[in-house]
């Protein structure tokens, strides 16, 4: 029969030992902020620090930060409590966080990442009384007051109330009257809250507490161009005219000019900016994309190759929209040329893609899916952009058989995946497979419950062949709640009216999105609704423009020959 093994005291250190040992290994631990000094830790205090290091070294950050919030509460240590407040951070564990960071802050009254930290995740929860005194507390700090206020505006952004955002935010800056940030800041909530007159009059003592400070100036400008763009221009220019080196206005002027179509000033404000920092990467990469945005080809290619010249620290970019700039030049070998330099790197894949789109026109549709087809080294996701894309360059071929093979297979490949998913059903529609359509369509609804465009699309199915109507409607309005300002589903839903009769709500619906998108398939709809209610002359209209502006869709003609439209 074997010996029972008795215990050997030698065989574990003694607590003096363990007690140094822990100093090498957190020496952190020991911070001189703590309230409370641990002078020789015991083997169970040790054991439980030993097990969160190794839990949160293994990313089980929620058994760390209990393990540390423990030893925290006993030992009344700082630094422990911080440590509970990172590992709930990445747990992304509140119920935990809230806790360590309340005790962090406690213990280290004087410390502005504890006072960040609670503020943040008590604003996160909502709990806007506990928030005010941390954020008060890093607001007290005069190194950090300005950008702070410069930032709250951002940090309280999830709060739905508005209006208590604009009185919080009035509280922290009642304390410091006489700096610009506090009232700019003030400004910014009262935007959110909708109480122009406010926001108008923080932003004047804004300006006036720091004469020639820009952010005021843009924001009095955008109210300006709302009104009249023109007013605008006249307000920056005005504002240059005493504060010449305000670059950043310059910047907003050149695009308050470039949407006016006003080219020729919006190049005089272009060549002042490089004339003052040539040397600069970013401000020729700015100007460039600017005349990019504007056409301005020659201008474009000039500042964004300079900036090459200069040391530009991401060329990858640069090479992409040198590459867009041939494409729109109708240069595809220049244009390919500048794509093919992106080797590697987060846009790789888009340089892929868009030489293939640039191969299909001029070497046919199966030579751009060959080379997409030799990009390899792709996750599973990208993978599903490359098939996505090769269905588009199908589809665009009429080639729409091929289109749907090509993503039913890989659906089949790559289940799950429901961007993938949502083209198959678009592809299974064209061909007039509709119960296929509708069982994807619910599935990726299912996977994907945020995508706006599965519920319109499947809504929009069901109200273009005049069915379920009742359910189409309550899928676009669906639709609408996640994303509503999309021009499409604003269509989707006046359609859906239309089916049902309501033709004052199609037609302010199909107006709004008309306004937004001169898009033909809203302009047959709008002009068929239109045509509804007698109003012939202005359906005639609508399908006139849409037909000059799009000579070659099916979609304008045939609702003229079905509505009886000559055009």
């Amino acid at each position: 029969m074997p010996q029972t093994r008795r215990a050997n005291p030698q065989r574990f250190p003694s607590r003096r030992v363990l007690a140094l040992w822990f100093a090498m290994l957190t020496p952190t631990a020991w911070a001189a902020n703590n309230t409370a000094t641990i002078t020789e830790p015991t083997a169970e205090f040790v054991y439980k620090y030993l097990l969160g290091e190794v839990a949160a070294q293994r990313g089980e950050y929620v058994l760390a930060g209990q393990l540390f919030l423990d030893l925290a509460k006993q030992t009344r240590n700082a630094s422990l409590a911080e440590r509970a407040t990172q590992a709930a951070s990445l747990a992304r564990t509140p119920q935990l966080a809230l806790p360590s960071a309340a005790l962090w802050s406690e213990l280290a009254p004087d410390s502005m990442p504890a006072a960040e930290a609670a503020s943040q995740l008590f604003i996160a929860a909502g709990d806007l009384n506990k928030a005010i005194p941390q954020m008060q507390k890093v607001l007290a700090n005069e190194k950090v007051r300005a950008n702070a206020f410069m930032e709250i505006n951002a940090l309280l952004a999830r709060i739905e109330n508005k209006a208590l955002v604009l009185q919080t935010v009035q509280t922290l800056a009642k304390p410091y009257p006489a700096l610009a940030e506090a009232h700019f800041a003030i400004a910014q909530s009262a935007f959110f809250a909708q109480n122009r007159p406010l926001m108008e009059s923080e932003l004047l003592t804004a300006s006036k507490l720091r004469p020639g400070w820009e952010p005021p100036a843009q924001i009095r400008g955008q109210i300006l161009a709302e009104k009249d763009p023109a007013q605008a221009v006249t307000f920056y220019r005005d504002f240059l005219k005493t504060y010449p080196d305000a670059d950043q206005i310059r910047l907003v002027l050149a695009r308050t000019l470039i949407s006016q179509k006003n080219i020729p000033e919006a190049k005089v404000e272009f060549t002042k900016l490089v004339d003052k920092h040539q040397n600069n990467p970013e401000m020729n990469v700015i100007v460039g994309l600017l005349a990019l945005d504007a056409k301005e080809y020659a201008f474009a290619d000039r500042y964004l190759q300079h900036a090459l010249d200069v040391g530009f620290k991401e060329p990858s970019k640069l090479y992409f929209n040198l590459g867009r700039s041939a494409a729109e030049q109708q240069d595809v070998t220049r244009a390919l040329n500048w794509y093919d330099k992106i080797a590697d790197g987060e846009l790789f894949l888009a340089a892929r893609l868009a030489a293939a789109g640039l191969i299909a026109k001029r070497d046919g549709v199966d030579a751009a899916i060959t080379l997409l087809d030799q990009v390899d080294g792709l996750t599973i996701e990208q993978q599903a952009m490359v098939i996505q894309n090769e269905a588009l360059l199908l589809n665009q071929a009429k080639r729409t058989p091929e289109a749907f093979a090509l993503l039913e297979k890989a659906v089949q490949n790559m289940p799950n995946q429901p961007d993938l998913m949502y083209d198959l059903a678009l592809s299974a529609e064209r061909l007039g497979k509709y119960p296929l359509m509708e069982e994807t369509l619910n599935q990726v609804i299912k996977l994907k419950p945020e995508s706006a465009a599965a519920y319109n699309a499947l809504g929009y199915s069901y109200a273009d062949r005049n069915i379920k109507l009742v359910e189409a409607k309550n899928l676009i309005e669906t639709a609408t709640k996640l994303s509503p300002e999309d021009h499409y589903i604003m269509d989707s839903l006046g359609w859906v009216y239309y089916r049902l009769g309501n033709l004052p709500q199609a037609t302010e619906q199909l107006r709004r999105a008309y306004a937004i998108q001169q898009d033909p398939e809203i302009a047959a709809h709008l002009a068929e609704v239109l045509w509804k209610q007698g109003q012939l002359q202005e359906a005639k209209q609508v399908l006139v423009l849409a037909l000059k502006a799009n000579p070659d869709n099916e979609l304008i003609a045939s609702t003229a020959q079905k509505l009886n439209i000559a055009l």
